[in-house]
């Protein structure tokens, strides 16, 4: 079964894009934050699909007002009205919602349906957010720490919690641009092998350095950025308990960011479950910058809409 569209531009993952590429939407991010609504509309009289299959504030909201300022229109479809891969089959919704919009945002439960989406799209899809990857909140909080530190090389983030689709997305943008990320989580819920490979991969092109720890204070020691993640995401709900004690000791509190350096910033791609991975003395701290880093995905979505079409 071969493609219907060829020589797409889609946004799947971080890995999607080349060092070049990354730092240009880096730029133009900078651009769009500085000037939101640019005169040259660069979507004007296009249309976006977002189909949802899980809650959502930020990336919905942030790409519904990103295609209003650059001169589109987005239209929101329910997990009800669609119903991907059981009211209707994910090749059939692709390539009739592909003819009636210029982009799609698709936002799932398995990465599987959004490589199938995108295989049968003859417009560009972007990840809203799957199991594996979540590329939209990687660039924001590349951007974000960019902003606040005034480069990227030679900068040290800790990255506390599950290795999930977050921490695998912060991997590759982190290695893509030169920086130094320490991954802390417990035994057991590492990053997957095939993400710590691409990562491992581009890092030895740009000089940037990952490493894996299981001890959350080795790894903040010393860090320019602490960045922690919910322990049970969407879909998992059925292991609360079992995550909540295994990440028992993992939790971001004033203790663990004294580790790092005293100007050091605290990141959280939220929702944020405080009191669990976060306590509310950190995440609405001086240090914290976890509501600047929810603004820049509007930025950031921007110049990959105007990237992508």
């Amino acid at each position: 079964m071969t493609a219907i569209a060829t020589g797409l531009r889609h946004f799947l993952s971080i890995a999607d894009l080349s060092a070049a590429e990354m730092t240009a939407l880096l730029d133009d991010t900078d651009a769009l934050k500085r000037d939101p609504v640019p005169r040259d509309a660069p979507m004007s009289g296009r249309a976006l699909a977002m189909i949802f299959e899980k809650p959502s504030l930020r990336t919905r909201l942030s790409f519904d007002v990103a295609m209003r300022d650059l001169g589109g229109h987005s239209s929101y479809l329910s997990p009800q009205e669609v119903g991907l891969g059981r009211r209707e089959s994910v090749s059939d919704v692709a390539r009739v919602v592909s003819r009636y919009v210029d982009v799609v945002v698709l936002r799932t439960f398995a990465h599987d349906t959004l490589e199938e989406f995108a295989k049968y799209s003859s417009v560009p899809v972007i990840n809203g957010l799957s199991d594996l990857s979540h590329p939209c909140q990687g660039l924001a909080d590349i951007f974000t720490i960019r902003e606040r530190k005034g480069a990227l090389r030679g900068v040290v983030a800790a990255y506390i919690g599950d290795g999930n689709n977050v921490a695998h997305s912060l991997m590759l943008a982190a290695a893509k641009t030169g920086m130094a990320l320490r991954v802390a989580t417990p035994a057991g819920f590492e990053p997957l092998a095939r993400y710590r490979e691409l990562a491992e991969a581009a890092a030895r092109s740009t000089g940037a350095r990952i490493t894996y720890h299981t001890d959350p204070v080795a790894a903040v020691r010393d860090a320019d950025v602490v960045y922690t993640d919910v322990w049970t995401s969407m879909g998992q709900e059925q292991e609360y308990e079992r995550r909540r004690r295994a990440f028992a000791g993992f939790q971001v509190n004033r203790e663990l960011l004294a580790n790092a350096k005293p100007d050091a910033i605290v990141l959280h791609d939220l929702p944020a479950h405080r009191g669990e991975e976060i306590t509310d003395d950190v995440i609405d701290g001086p240090q914290s910058a976890v509501f600047d880093q929810a603004e820049n995905r509007l930025h950031s979505q921007k110049a990959v809409l105007r990237w992508i079409a």
